[in-house]
């Protein structure tokens, strides 16, 4: 085989590679969204008039998946530099899609808890492999690019789970909700068998033959990583308790679940068309620009989210916000490319972990925070909540960019 036939085939296999991990991100995503949209209720057992005891409920059992994920999700970064990333990405779904089964025969709180424990160590899995497959498979000169196609798959995948659970949340009784868990649980292993499918036959990535712990845990709290990293964890408080009380929340102000799921639907449209152009934009001006950019956009969603909150979903306040979110989308793609270009100093898929270890972190933080302030403080524990986030943003990215990480930018 010549130099270029096998150059060629290198690359047809690089790219059937990060298409199984596009759709297994895909279809993931999609029953995680699914189930989220209705956990709220299912375990409430109604939409309107949650108390503080609800909310309190509510935000405990929905941190369990986090505080799974962020307990284990180094180990699954090992495991993957030991065994490979196929191997842990279709164990982590098999597991995930079996949780899911299983929830839809419980309605008490503690075994929902327990159950969600589980899912969040399985999602952990999910994403240090597939993390670790995009930053093995993608050409340096294209690594924002292959990022933003999986940040697209990624929320897009969130996005209309939670547009077709927010559907069924409109439609079905709450004795009817466990079968949006089953249902999440067939659409996990009908992308089991499809991601399967794609990756068969392809040749793994060299493993790591040994690992030593204390020589990761050294390289994983680097301040270039951590600088990289600890942005995530401020934007997933904000995240995770979106993801929990979105329904809840919008239906308090008159949003039915069945608009909210088709607005949601609408905009995952537009990720698909961003997060790969994001992508490309990292990779001819910078990471940094553009991470500045989705800061920028941040900071002005929670802005427009507390005068929301305050005044009512107006359009003039609806459409800002809509805007500050193209702007925030700008984030992720060169976010991941940075912290893929410090791979070169530890072990792929480890690294790739701390980035899933710091949102599941985010999301834990921010389903307790926002649960506490607003069950105590109504409203103005929103505003709080809001404030602190966006300072905390502001100040760690003055941070990163006084500290200039090293970054990819191709002319």
């Amino acid at each position: 085989m010549s130099a270029a036939t096998e150059r060629a085939a290198t690359a047809r296999a690089a790219e059937r590679a990060r298409r199984a991990v596009y759709s297994a991100t895909f279809f993931v995503r999609f029953s995680f969204g699914l189930t989220l949209a209705v956990l709220a209720t299912y375990i409430a057992g109604h939409v309107e008039g949650f108390t503080n005891s609800d909310t309190g409920v509510v935000g405990l059992v929905s941190s369990m998946a986090p505080l799974g994920e962020f307990s284990t999700v180094l180990g699954s970064g090992l495991v993957a530099d030991r065994y490979g990333r196929f191997p842990l990405l279709f164990a982590g779904m098999a597991s995930a899609g079996g949780l899911l089964a299983l929830a839809s025969g419980f309605r008490d709180p503690w075994s929902l808890a327990a159950i969600n424990l589980g899912f969040g160590v399985a999602s952990g899995a999910i994403l240090a492999s597939s993390l670790a497959v995009i930053a093995d498979r993608s050409p340096g000169e294209t690594l924002g690019f292959e990022m933003g196609w999986f940040d697209a798959m990624n929320l897009f995948g969130w996005v209309v789970g939670f547009a077709v659970g927010f559907a069924a949340l409109g439609s079905l009784s709450f004795a009817n909700l466990r079968w949006v868990f089953a249902a999440g649980a067939g659409v996990l292993f009908a992308g089991l068998a499809l991601t399967a499918a794609l990756a068969r036959g392809l040749a793994p990535m060299p493993r790591v033959p040994s690992f030593s712990a204390r020589q990761a845990l050294r390289g994983a709290f680097r301040t270039n990583v951590l600088l990289v990293t600890l942005p995530w964890l401020v934007i997933y408080m904000l995240i995770g308790a979106v993801l929990v009380f979105l329904g809840v929340s919008a239906e308090g102000v008159g949003v039915s679940p069945t608009l909210l799921g088709a607005a949601i639907a609408a905009g995952g449209l537009v990720l698909v068309a961003t997060q790969p152009g994001y992508g490309r934009l990292a990779d001819r001006y910078g990471r940094d620009r553009l991470m500045a950019v989705g800061v920028v956009g941040f900071v002005l969603v929670m802005l427009w989210a507390g005068v929301i909150a305050a005044v009512g979903p107006q359009p003039v306040f609806l459409a800002a916000i809509a805007v500050s979110g193209l702007l925030a989308l700008a984030y992720g793609p060169a976010a991941l490319a940075a912290l893929a270009e410090l791979t070169h100093e530890l072990d792929r898929a480890t690294t790739m972990a701390v980035y899933s270890l710091t949102i599941s972190l985010g999301m834990l933080l921010g389903l307790l925070g926002y649960s506490t302030l607003e069950s105590r403080l109504g409203n103005l524990g929103l505003d709080i909540f809001l404030a602190s986030i966006a300072g905390a943003l502001v100040v760690l990215t003055a941070l990163r960019l006084r500290g200039r990480p090293a970054t990819t930018r191709v002319r």
